[in-house]
């Protein structure tokens, strides 16, 4: 990751450190059930290239996010599409997550591309987005703690 001025404000990028090794972290990515307690309730995932799933947002009413598995690196990195099903256009981003090794710990960062910001609808998701995924990446941390 560059300097503040050098990040694209098309996209989220967000790095965090956790102290537990690759492979519990990629599980957490990984494992259905562990998905369900930070990030939100799936139906059909699984880490597989291909695969398409749904999270279920738990609004009134309550709301789809449509994805695709699109890259697997095991234990290393993974990428879903993801559509909000919510809007009347729903828009197609990106989600990144690339795990690497650090001291005795996981470096993990997470980036979500696709954002038209020059739309203004998508310029609001994009921002709302960051504020979400900054929140779900804390969560993931507890999780992370319990396991």
């Amino acid at each position: 990751m560059g300097s503040e001025n050098e990040l694209d404000p098309a996209q989220v990028e967000l790095g965090r450190f956790y102290p537990q090794p690759p492979e519990a972290v990629w599980h957490a990515l990984t494992d259905p059930t562990v998905i369900d307690q930070w990030l939100l309730p799936s139906i059909g995932f699984d880490a597989q290239v291909g695969t398409s799933f749904l999270f279920t947002i738990p609004s009134n009413p309550p709301a789809e996010v449509a994805c695709e598995v699109l890259t697997v690196t095991p234990g290393r990195a993974m990428s879903w599409s993801w559509m909000d099903m919510r809007g009347p256009q729903p828009a197609r981003w990106i989600v990144s997550w690339t795990l690497q090794p650090q001291g005795h710990g996981t470096r993990l960062l997470l980036t979500t591309t696709g954002f038209d910001i020059t739309d203004k609808r998508q310029r609001m998701q994009r921002n709302n987005l960051e504020r979400g995924w900054r929140q779900l990446l804390t969560k993931l941390g507890g999780v992370l703690d319990d396991l």
